[in-house]
């Protein structure tokens, strides 16, 4: 396989592709394997079918370890881990992993909070924070947080990226590497006409907000989203550190790039691979399966937000107006099953967010209508792959608890 295409399959998912309660977590069960949880349930009966779905699809994804907490109406249905972190290591449910894409959420919605505020102006044109770069006169800042700029994306597709990062994957990307790659290509499409999933959208976004409030985006991030939403388990890291303890992933994805055999096993640790290349700097986070469900939670309601400023964050209005593009991996056409809102996936009546990268596999939804929060983390055992892609696990699994829990609701199936 390509290494355009290894990377088409693997990053295709990062946290991207929805269509390719408590603050301590020491209260909270650490069984493995599928033991009995020691929280007690408020609907056994719903804990039981959640914890079928996930030992089943589990089997046949060969998932290495799978962490699961549901909630409805605020009631904890079941909290459990299963599998094993690393061989004889049993998965807990305190164990840290990297979120992806669901810090793309939170600066969202800190971009929402700031135009509450006034210091920032969903029509902005990005130039006038960043005029030296290309293209800015040209596109707004909400373009950029609902990815209908135009950029190119500088991981999906792009061939130079894929010999970088599985060349050396412990490399310390800086945010020039990452927009050089990107920013001096002609524009897909005139801004807001089209969308397509770019991780330059919140590279640039990032860029913009610290120009526009003069603090960095860990700090902004910090006081205005995680603290008031009590996410004492979400943290930035400009290094490829993962609090103790550690979840940890593993994966095969490089084996074509490094010319091993088809018919030879590769599976190697993938954990502290360095994620300084996924969006922008001060928003590369980890968090353990409790602040992920608070999340689904509080952004799924619009917490931080007004109605107004929340009925923007949760827009539908792409819905029948984007198409695919030829060229372009991440352009689609988005409709009732699916479509992006700022920085938030909607899926049906769901809202979600679906990290997957270099072996870590997660998912945060919620549905407002009964009220049911959904977070589960994965990993992969080695079976997974020996084809030529893996699921994004997380986003399959989440979408079976989510038929089982809500039958009027049901989210469409991978």
């Amino acid at each position: 396989m390509s290494i355009l295409l290894r990377v088409a399959v693997f990053a295709c998912a990062l946290g991207l592709v929805a269509g390719c309660t408590s603050d301590d977590s020491s209260s909270e069960s650490s069984t493995s394997s599928g033991a009995a949880p020691t929280v007690a349930s408020a609907d056994p009966e719903k804990a039981e079918a959640v914890l079928k779905v996930a030992r089943d699809y589990m089997a046949e994804a060969h998932m290495k370890a799978v962490i699961v907490k549901v909630s409805i109406d605020g009631k904890e249905i079941v909290t459990q881990a299963l599998g094993e972190s690393m061989t004889g290591v049993p998965a807990t449910v305190d164990m840290h992993f990297r979120n992806g894409a669901v810090a793309i959420s939170y600066v969202s919605t800190l971009l929402m909070k700031l135009v509450e505020e006034q210091k920032v102006s969903l029509a902005d044109k990005v130039s006038k924070y960043l005029p030296d770069l290309p293209h800015a006169d040209r596109v707004t800042v909400g373009q950029l947080a609902q990815m209908t700029s135009g950029y190119e994306d500088f991981v999906l597709g792009n061939e130079e990226f894929g010999k970088q990062v599985y060349g050396n994957p412990f490399k310390a990307w800086t945010t020039e590497d990452q927009l050089a790659l990107a920013v001096n290509k002609p524009l897909l499409y005139e801004p807001g006409t089209n969308w397509n999933y770019a991780h330059t959208n919140y590279v640039i976004l990032g860029q913009v907000l610290e120009k526009a409030t003069g603090e960095t985006m860990a700090d902004l991030l910090q006081e205005k989203v995680l603290d008031p939403l009590g996410l004492k388990n979400t943290v930035p890291n400009l290094t490829a550190e993962i609090p103790e303890p550690v979840l940890h992933a593993f994966t095969g994805e490089r084996k074509s790039f490094l010319n091993i055999p088809a018919d030879q096993p590769f599976y190697e640790e993938s954990s502290f691979w360095n994620p300084s290349w996924t969006i922008n700097h001060g928003a590369i986070q980890t968090t353990n399966i409790s602040d992920l469900h608070d999340t689904a939670i509080a952004l799924g309601t619009g917490k931080l937000l007004t109605p107004e400023s929340y009925k923007l964050w949760a827009t539908t209005d792409l819905r029948g107006k984007t198409t695919a593009l030829p060229g372009c991996l991440t352009c689609r056409e988005f409709g009732v099953e699916q479509t992006y809102g700022l920085g938030v996936w909607l899926i049906g009546d769901w809202l979600m967010q679906n990290p997957l990268f270099f072996g870590y596999s997660a998912a945060e939804a919620y549905l407002p209508q009964d009220k049911i929060a959904i977070a589960v983390a994965v990993t992969y055992a080695e079976e997974a792959f020996e084809g030529e892609s893996v699921p994004n696990a997380g986003d399959v699994l989440w979408r079976k608890i989510g038929a089982v829990l809500a039958p009027d609701h049901v989210p469409p199936q991978k």
